[in-house]
C-alpha cells in the first residue's frame, strides 16, 4: 500500500536509479505513516558519517500517542546495504546529481519502505518540453477514442 508519493519530484528532476531503502521509525511513526498522516513535499536525502538520512520528510503526530509523542519534522534514518549506500555516496558527489525521495509505501512483511531516487535537476526549458509531450501524447489518445 502506498501511503505517500512526491509527484512534484517527475516535475524538477530526470530520474537516474531507483533504489528501495528501509526507514528507521518510532512507533508512534509507524501509526501516523499507516494512517496516510505522511508528507515528502520538499523532502530529500542526506549523508552523514557513511549513514543516510531522510530530512525534510514530515510525519504527522499520532492522535493517540499520549504525551510522548515524536517530533514531526526530525531526520530520520535510511537503511541500506552497505554496497547501496557507497553508490549513493559515489553518486551525491558527481556534480549537479542529488538524492531524493519518491514515495512511502509498505514493503514485504509488512515494513514500512521509501523508494528513493538518484536523480538530475531539469533546465526550465526541460520542463516545458516535458509538459508539451505530454499534452500532445493525451490529444493523440483522446482522438483515436473519439
Amino acid at each position: 500500500m502506498i501511503y505517500a508519493t512526491n509527484k512534484k519530484i517527475f516535475h524538477d528532476y530526470e530520474i537516474l536509479e531507483k533504489i528501495e531503502a528501509g526507514i528507521s521509525l518510532l512507533g508512534s511513526e509507524v501509526k501516523s505513516v499507516r494512517d496516510g498522516a505522511v508528507s515528502l513535499r520538499g523532502s530529500f536525502v542526506t549523508i552523514h558519517n557513511n549513514e543516510a538520512y531522510l530530512t525534510g520528510a514530515t510525519i504527522s503526530q499520532y492522535k493517540n500517542a499520549g504525551p510522548r509523542g515524536h517530533q514531526t519534522d526530525r531526520s530520520r534514518k535510511l537503511l541500506l546495504s552497505k554496497s547501496e549506500l557507497k553508490k549513493l555516496i559515489g553518486k551525491k558527489q558527481e556534480q549537479g546529481l542529488t538524492i531524493v525521495p519518491l514515495s512511502v509505501y509498505t514493503g514485504a512483511r509488512g515494513k514500512i519502505k521509501v523508494e528513493i531516487a538518484i536523480a538530475r535537476g531539469k533546465r526550465q526549458y526541460d520542463k516545458r518540453e516535458a509538459l508539451k509531450k505530454k499534452e500532445t501524447e493525451r490529444h493523440l489518445r483522446q482522438t483515436m477514442l473519439n
